[in-house]
Order: C-alpha cells, then structure tokens, then sequence
C-alpha cells in the first residue's frame, strides 16, 4: 500500500518565499530611499539630489541556492513536529499539511526506536542526510520530495548502516547530482532517484539485487552497459524525461519486464534481443521514431513472446505494419502519429488478442464513422481511446428496437425519457395531496 502512495506521480513546486514575506516596514523603507531619474534633478528651490540605492536582496528569494536558503525556515526537528513513539518501528511523516521538517538531527537516533525499520519523511525541507548511521535495521528510507543536494550518510554507521540493510531507497524531486553513493547500499531491490538533477547511472555497477530502478526525470544522455552488466534481476528500468538517443546496454538485463525511455531523444527501436522473452510492456512515447525506425530487426522486428503493451504515442508513425506480428499485444497507444488512412490500420486487424487501441489525435480520428471502421477492421478491440465498447456501440451506435441511434438521438431519448418521469411523479405527489 505504501508503494501505491509513493507512485502518484505528479510535478511538485519547490517552496519559494517571496517579497510578500518580508516585513512591510522594511519595504516602505527601502521605497523610500529610490527615486526616479525626474527626481534626481536639483529642483529650482535647490533641493539636494536623492541616491538611490541597490535593489534589497532581501526583497525576494528566486533562484537563489538551497545553502543560502537555510536561514530562511525555522529550525524544526521530526520530534517537534509529531510525537515519535520509541516502540515504532516504522515512522512517516508527510509534510504536505502544517509543519514542515527542516533538519533531521544529528542525534535522530536519540528520539527513534534503534530497531527502526522504515523511515519516511516526505515534502519537507530536508537539506541535509544526516542522524541514520544508528539504524543497522533500516530497510525502507524515504526522503521524497525535499531539499537534498547530496547522497550522505548512507553507511557511516557500524556495520555500514544504514546501507547495507536497505532494500527501497526513494530520493525522488530532490536536487541530487551525483548517485555513486547508492553504491554502499548493496542489497537494495528497488531505487528511486526521479526528478533530480543526475547525468551518469554510476553507482550501480554492485547492486545485483535490484529490481526497479526509476531514473526518470534526470539529464541522462546515456544508457552505460558498465553499470548494468551485473543487475542479473533487473526487472523495471524506468528512464523517461531524459536525454537518451539509443537504445543500448540491456545485453545482460535478460530478466527485464517494463521499459520506460519515454519523453527522450530517441529514432529508432532496436537492441532489445535479450528481452525477447521477458519483456511485457515497452514505453516509448513522445520521441522522435518513424516507420523504419520501429521497424528495427532488434528492436519491434522481433518476435516478442510476452509483450502486452507499447506505447508510441507522439512520435512519427504513418502505419501500424511494424506491430503486425506482435500476436501478444493487448494495449497498443498511437495517439498523436501521422496515420491518415484506415487501410493504414489494417495489418491490425490479425491481433486476435487485441483489447484496446488509442488512435485519436491522428489524422484518421476525424473522420466522421471512425470507431465503427475501427472496430470493423480489428473484431477484437473492446476499448478505441478512452472508450469501452459495449454492445453494438462497437459500430458507433446503440441500437432501440432495431434501428439504429446516433448519440444525440439517444440524448435526446434520455432527456424525453426523464421529462416524462419527472411529470409522471408531479401528478402522482399532486394527487395524493
């Protein structure tokens, strides 16, 4: 359940105090000491000229760096903004609703049960890691969505707690530039770095245990073999919003499940022959990948035994051919390419394990009869965008004692229908009465 939470994902703001914040009288005071250029003119009573000074720094606080920020917010411990019960081995603190967090405390495990086993403190304004060393039972630590700058105190303690016992390290919408430091957390499964500030995947090379990692949202140019070599158990590699041009380093990920390079700077699909048997879903929107691009030998040429989902919405597709023999497929998303024709989507119409289709912001989404010469084409579809099919909606109608019904006439049957009721009970509550 903590998971489910954790994975809504969504952009967070960072908190920013502006002008608004500073005390008024300050500020009259500062106005009072500008003038504009008409005032600095020597007046014909021999007033003496104004000097204005410097814009206040003090007037606003955009853009400036986190260390000089740290004066700014109060001091606030975990143990001043919630009562920590030393018996729990689990703490979560949330800071999306009054107080907010500010440091951890060197002595964080003065206030904790030493056998802590999860430690959560999300959106909040953590600077710093520090006060963790204590915790040589830890398996779960969270740090979503605060201030941190750098990966520390990960195995300071004794027997290098707490990294060694971790198994989920989220440090998600944080500020963090450099994740070598993951690299003393080596029986991590699951790593979660999204929203940062990352451009090299160094510090992965020795975690042979994970199973998830999310790296989306970083300035990643390049998928470094060197660093996944050894993740035999890799299972999810999430590594949308990047900078990515290739497709490359999966050779030995002969156990990954989802792949997720969406929102890059890819053109082609390929080097995926070690996923021939294992891969179920493939994410690979909002790139830059034409026919021949999808249509790679090692890439969607292959004949993928597993493989339920692909998505290639906004790239440049004018014809579904390179899906054509994916026998496997349940969901396929295309939203946003340049098919044009319905013949385009004919070599769909085989998929007899096809569920649903997104097709719309194509061109051929304007035409007028467009899901019923959808559906005609492939039988199988239950679902064309966003829209379940049911009956003999399939053909775009619902059908009222044998003849056919466009959806305003249906409509319009539904408003008569609900009139008559209404008027029906009026009658009936005036007769009682």
């Amino acid at each position: 359940g903590l998971r489910r939470v954790l994975f809504k994902r969504g952009k967070r703001e960072r908190t920013t105090i502006f002008a608004s914040t500073i005390d008024s009288d300050v500020r009259r005071a500062n106005l009072n000491t500008m003038s504009s250029p008409k005032d600095n003119k020597e007046s014909e009573e021999g007033t003496q000229k104004s000097v204005t000074g410097p814009l206040p720094l003090d007037w606003t606080r955009v853009q400036r760096p986190p260390e000089e920020e740290n004066d700014d917010h109060p001091v606030r411990f975990p143990w001043e903004v919630t009562c920590i019960d030393k018996n729990d081995d689990e703490i979560v603190i949330v800071g999306t609703a009054g107080q907010k967090i500010t440091k951890m405390g060197s002595n964080l495990g003065d206030h904790c049960n030493p056998k802590l086993k999860q430690l959560v403190f999300r959106s909040h304004l953590i600077q710093t890691m520090e006060g963790i060393g204590t915790f040589e039972d830890l398996e779960l630590l969270e740090l979503y969505d605060n201030m941190i700058a750098k990966l520390q105190a990960l195995d300071e303690g004794c027997n290098y707690a707490p990294g060694f016992t971790l198994k989920i390290l989220d440090m998600s919408y944080n500020v963090i530039r450099d994740m070598e430091p993951v690299s003393s957390c080596p029986n991590l499964r699951e790593l979660y770095l999204a929203n940062n500030k990352i451009k090299s995947m160094a510090g992965l090379r020795n975690l042979k245990h994970l199973v998830k990692i999310d790296l989306g949202a970083n300035k990643i140019r390049v998928i470094e073999p060197e660093e996944l070599d050894a993740l035999e158990n890799l299972e999810e590699l999430w590594l949308g919003k990047n900078k990515i041009e290739k497709i490359e380093g999966l050779t030995k990920l002969t156990k990954l499940r989802r792949l997720d390079i969406q929102s890059n700077r890819l053109e082609s699909v390929e080097n995926l022959t070690s996923q021939i048997e294992t891969l179920e879903e493939l994410y690979l929107a909002h790139n830059g990948i034409n026919d021949d691009g999808a249509s790679q030998p090692t890439g969607l040429g292959l004949k993928f035994s597993q493989l339920s989902v692909v998505d290639l919405s906004r790239n440049f597709l004018t014809t579904t051919k390179p899906f054509a023999h994916l026998t496997t497929l349940d969901e396929l998303w295309l939203s946003g390419n340049k098919i044009e024709s319905f013949d385009q989507i004919s070599p769909l119409s085989t998929l007899t394990a096809l569920d649903t289709v997104y097709l719309e912001y194509n061109p051929i989404a304007d035409d007028f009869e467009y899901r019923k010469n959808v559906k005609q084409i492939i039988p199988s579809l239950n679902q064309i965008d966003a829209n379940l099919i049911l009956g003999s909606t399939a053909h775009g109608f619902n059908s009222v004692g044998g003849k056919h019904e466009t959806h305003q006439e249906q409509m319009r049957r539904l408003q008569e229908m609900a009139l008559t009721k209404a008027k029906a009970e009026g009658e009936l509550r005036k007769a009682e009465t």
